[in-house]
């Protein structure tokens, strides 16, 4: 909802400036191929978007129009040519992850002042749960069971609801927090900024930012990487792969539609490959022949 608000946003104060009109003035017919053309043009350009940006925004004018021919049949011929515009192709990057070491480094050790520690129960939970940051910052208090079966509930894509297990390490980060701050009520979002307001996407991303640039004093592998939260969600779903979780089960934990979509971790994670590899013999390798130990011979000729 927030992408499809920013993106008409975007929009309609392009449209104005292009055409001169006031969004409450626009007609579906207003709407063109070459107009659409333009808008895209202006997002690469002068706002300096990847294509993937630039394909999202499209999708969001798709769907607009479609919705919009359920609604006027009459204009089915401009939404239609409208729609026509593609997609534009782009090389996918090789997914970036964290090792084990480089993520315990950025989660770090909890600090004395109220800002440290809540940024180190910002990474610990990005890191136990993989959520991604619009689900993150809508947690409340609430959400969170720490007795019995310890969880969060996180509420994802297509108002679907998922509820992650967490570690003991992270239930104890979680209650030093929560006793640190006994004035928040139950529906009192869990991580706030200074102001006493639920962290914003871009809160999240400053304070991960700047924790990787602290971390690199003792890490240097971590320099001239540019980590983002969704850096760490796929350091979350790399890990599970990699201790030999089903590629379904990490799918739910994700909050992803299909099982089709965690595929791409698997591409992605070289060991992987090359235990599969060390499994086929190199082409100049001599076949070897299999040698039965002794009891399996005494107990064949027992039949």
């Amino acid at each position: 909802m927030a992408g499809y608000r920013d993106a008409f946003t975007l929009f309609l104060t392009f449209v104005h400036h292009h055409l001169g009109k006031w969004p409450a003035a626009m007609n579906l017919a207003d709407i063109t191929p070459e107009l659409i053309l333009a808008f895209l043009d202006h997002l690469e350009q002068e706002r300096h978007n990847t294509a993937r940006s630039r394909d999202v925004r499209l999708a969001m004018l798709r769907a607009f129009l479609k919705f919009a021919s359920r609604r006027d049949p009459s204009a089915l011929q401009v939404i239609e040519q409208a729609l026509g515009v593609p997609m534009k192709r782009f090389e996918r990057p090789v997914l970036g992850f964290l090792s084990r070491d480089e993520v315990l480094v950025v989660i770090g050790s909890r600090g004395t002042i109220w800002i440290s520690q809540r940024d180190h129960v910002l990474l610990a939970l990005l890191y136990n749960t993989g959520a991604r940051v619009s689900e993150f910052i809508a947690v409340k208090v609430a959400e969170i069971v720490l007795d019995g079966a310890a969880c969060i509930h996180l509420h994802g894509r297509g108002r679907k609801h998922r509820a992650v297990p967490l570690w003991k390490s992270t239930v104890q980060v979680l209650r030093a927090w929560l006793r640190r701050n006994p004035a928040m009520n139950a529906e009192l979002a869990l991580l706030l900024n200074r102001d006493g307001q639920a962290m914003t996407r871009n809160n999240v991303a400053h304070r991960v930012d700047l924790t990787v640039k602290a971390a690199f004093r003792s890490h240097p592998s971590l320099s001239g990487r540019s980590i983002s939260p969704h850096w760490i969600r796929h350091t979350t779903a790399m890990h599970l792969l990699q201790s030999g979780i089903d590629i379904s089960v990490i799918a739910l934990w994700l909050g992803h539609e299909s099982p089709k979509t965690t595929y791409m971790y698997v591409e992605a994670d070289l060991a992987m490959k090359e235990r599969a590899l060390a499994r086929l013999q190199e082409p100049e390798a001599k076949p070897l022949r299999y040698s039965a130990p002794d009891s399996l011979i005494q107990f064949l000729k027992t039949l």
